[in-house]
């Protein structure tokens, strides 16, 4: 079934179409990571948060990430992140379409 990552943190922008254009090469480093399945991105310029939802096809390689993540954020300068991981209930997951059933 695989194993839910949810990241947020302080994110002074850009937003929209201007955090597209600038984090696209990070988009694809991500894509690369092993165990990785999808990322669903996350903004709220009003709060000035960012992060994502990702699956991850196991715990070990979710924790893989999240080790590596946490460090690269904190070399962009973002304090304060946040990482959980979740294990994924597939059968109230079908009965609600999500996407990880």
């Amino acid at each position: 079934m695989g194993v839910i990552v949810q990241f947020d943190f302080p994110f002074p922008g850009p937003f929209g179409p201007e955090m597209e254009q600038g984090l696209k090469d990070l988009a694809v480093s991500i894509t690369e990571e092993p165990g990785f399945v999808w990322k669903i991105w996350t903004e709220n310029a009003r709060e000035r948060e960012a992060g994502g939802i990702y699956l991850f096809r196991d715990r070990p390689s979710a924790e893989a990430y999240v080790a590596k993540h946490t460090a690269r954020l904190a070399g962009f300068g973002v304090q304060n992140a946040r990482a959980k991981i979740f294990e994924i209930n597939g059968g109230l997951t079908q009965i609600t379409h999500g996407p990880a059933a």
